[in-house]
């Protein structure tokens, strides 16, 4: 804004005069932007509503007109204490018996206190090969939900990582260095997901016995059995060397994938990136870093220079100057140095992953893609050391020789229940029959349990309440948008006027609007009136015409409901309604009595009420689609107002312009008045 200085010659406040005569036009200004906020805010209201009107069709409405949604089952027990059951909608009406044999249990192991070779306390870091002598390359498996995981002990594995390994395979896993014992659990209950942990080797005995975990049980021994029955079957000993051959192919083939794709960083990213790095920081047309022997020559003469400043920087009394020309050196010979150290670390990482990749085209790999014979020696060997070790401790069990560690293991076992007499079992506590979820608790011991199925009163009567409660809410806030006191006389403030008032009287004078805008809205008229006569409709059910009240459900009437709650509809015996629900619950006992015709009315209500609303909340001109107000009419009204306004501002500010240009005008020609007076004075000799 251009700063003006005026009155000067003429001595007049014309800033003053100026406003005051572009009030008077400012105020058509001020009143378009008064209508643009009071249809801002007549959307903001139509917004709200027409959420609410879209939920009411979308969910409850859309929920009813189907009889599917009335088919509600529910299941009482005699003893819910022992079992839960929560019945589908296609369950079917019974009485059945029920008894809970066993609940699923899962498979958990308590190891034997740990101590290092010594005797002593270990802690989670404590290494298996140093502190409790197991021997590197011992090896044994777990298997836990069908699958298997081998587990070789190295020199640096500890205690954490073996638990880490555990926990990967598959089972629940912590190391508890106050008692000194790893415990080790099933994921799940159930024997499908129950864990067995054998060796592999006579390292792997051994190691299982020295960690507290070597368990000889039946699941033990069968998981022996299957490597001995490949030993006396060459068909099972033959598909196990193929399944083993078809897992390491897998893993090598990625390995080499992934081997390549560093590969190919390295030489097409990597080395380019540090040699274009090098010569734009240290590089000279003399010297290329490519070139081994000039970068070995280069680094001994870097290294022995950063020895060289080092010294020089470590003798006492040097200038800081000195110090400080010294070091800006020593960091530059290091930089160098480390970027010759990078390209060499770079060319080392490509000659391994080249090595790699030959390794495993020489034998591991075949070029089609298939499996070298490494691939199936390492497989075949894998699979007899497995049958070797299984041989010897199924030997060892006929002999009874075996002597496992003081640890103690709960196999995971299924659920058993019997359901009107036939068995059924589950890997959880959980079983789902013919429509009922049943839940387990407990175990009868005995006891049988009754579990009555039938239509789910309390269900439907709650799902048309709920539709009740929703539309009569939603029908009296209509009432009360369209009955609104009259705001006539008040108008959205300016924010002089606001300036000009306290928020708590400026928040009342825009809620007096707001509470006004749809008053007697045709639109809010017409959608309101459908749905009145929509909900006092008959329909025809099994013959007979039939209405909201032959169901228990009314309005107040006129002189009992309060203002904008006349046509809210309530269910006579309702026991939230304090002044309804000492009266008989017609739509209950309906229900209960008669539910197919409840059902048949209140699909055809819903249905005509939903029909309806779509027609109303259909795409037109002026109107999206889902919305019963003419919002995209509104949204062109507010557009215009917007470029009204622009151009009612800028007229404004011509005719303000205009105005200071001429009193600027009058300034000017009163200064050369006063200037001519005083030349006229002075040639008179006045003073």
């Amino acid at each position: 804004m251009a700063m003006r200085v005026t009155g000067m010659m003429s001595g007049l406040d014309t800033e003053t005069i100026i406003q005051e005569l572009v009030a008077v036009r400012r105020t058509k200004v001020d009143d378009l932007k008064k209508e643009q906020t009071k249809l801002e805010w007549k959307q903001d209201a139509w917004k709200e509503l027409n959420s609410k009107i879209k939920k009411l069709y979308t969910g409850t409405l859309s929920d009813l007109r189907y009889q599917s949604s009335y088919m509600k089952k529910a299941t009482k027990t005699s003893n819910d204490n022992l079992v839960s059951v929560t019945a589908k909608d296609n369950a079917m009406d019974s009485v059945q018996s029920l008894e809970i044999k066993k609940l699923a249990k899962a498979g958990y192991l308590t190891g034997d206190v740990i101590t290092d070779k010594d005797g002593k306390k270990v802690t989670s870091g404590s290494k298996l090969v140093d502190k409790l002598g197991i021997e590197a390359g011992s090896k044994f498996e777990i298997t836990s939900g069908g699958k298997t995981v081998d587990i070789t002990v190295d020199e640096g594995m500890t205690i954490s990582s073996l638990v880490s390994k555990l926990q990967s395979a598959g089972v629940n896993a912590n190391f508890d260095a106050t008692n000194q014992r790893l415990f080790i659990g099933a994921n799940g209950t159930g024997e499908a997901n129950d864990f067995t942990i054998t060796a592999t080797n006579d390292g792997g005995t051994k190691a299982l016995d020295k960690l507290g975990i070597l368990v000889y049980d039946k699941d033990v021994k069968a998981a022996y059995q299957k490597y001995a029955d490949m030993d006396a079957d060459a068909d099972l000993k033959k598909q196990a060397i193929e399944a083993r051959t078809a897992e390491l192919l897998k893993s090598y083939a990625a390995e080499k994938k992934q081997l390549e794709s560093d590969l190919k960083s390295l030489k097409d990213k990597k080395q380019p990136e540090l040699i274009e790095a090098f010569q734009k920081e240290y590089g000279s047309d003399d010297f290329d870093i490519t070139d081994d022997t000039a970068r070995a020559t280069r680094q001994t003469e870097l290294k022995d220079k950063v020895t060289e400043l080092e010294g020089k920087l470590a003798v006492e009394g040097i200038t800081d100057e000195e110090k400080a020309t010294l070091t800006a050196d020593l960091n530059k010979a290091k930089g160098e140095l480390s970027y010759l150290d990078g390209y060499d670390a770079n060319q080392k990482a490509i000659a391994e992953k080249e090595a790699r990749i030959a390794e495993l085209d020489a034998g591991y790999l075949n070029a089609d893609g298939t499996a070298g014979d490494k691939i199936k020696d390492e497989a075949t060997a894998y699979i007899e050391e497995k049958i070797n070790k299984a041989n010897d401790m199924l030997a060892a069990f006929e002999a009874g020789t075996l002597k496992g560690s003081k640890a103690f293991k709960i196999d995971g076992e299924d659920a058993e229940i019997t359901l009107n007499g036939a068995p059924f079992t589950s890997s959880s506590n959980t079983f789902e029959v013919n429509g009922l979820t049943i839940t387990c608790k407990g175990e009868t011991n005995g006891e049988v349990i009754s579990l009555t199925t039938e239509n789910d009163v309390s269900g439907i009567y709650d799902m048309v309440k709920n539709f009740i409660k929703e539309y009569s809410s939603l029908i009296n806030e209509m009432d009360k948008l369209y009955n609104a006191d009259s705001a006539k006389g008040y108008e959205p403030l300016t924010d002089e006027e606001k300036d000009a008032m306290s928020e708590k009287e400026v928040e009342k004078w825009e809620e007096k609007i707001k509470d006004s805008l749809l008053r007697r809205d045709s639109t809010l008229s017409t959608v309101s009136s459908a749905m009145k006569e929509i909900m006092a409709s008959s329909f025809t059910v099994g013959g007979k015409s039939m209405s909201l009240a032959d169901f228990g459900i009314e309005t107040l009437g006129y002189f009992n409901a309060a203002d904008n709650e006349k046509n809210a509809y309530h269910i006579n015996g309702d026991e939230d309604e304090e002044t309804l629900k000492t009266k008989d619950n017609t739509l209950k006992e309906m229900i209960t009595k008669d539910p197919n015709t409840v059902v048949d009315f209140f699909t055809q209500l819903s249905k005509s009420l939903y029909g309806k609303l779509d027609k109303l909340m259909a795409r037109s001109d002026y109107s999206s689609l889902n919305s019963v107000y003419d919002d995209k009419k509104m949204k062109e009204d507010y557009d215009d107002y917007t470029s009204k306004i622009k151009t009612a501002e800028q007229k404004l500010t011509d005719y303000e312009d205009k105005w200071y240009k001429k009193f600027s005008a009058m300034e000017t020609a009163l200064a050369k008045m006063q200037s001519n007076a005083s030349a006229i004075t002075g040639l008179l000799g006045g003073s």
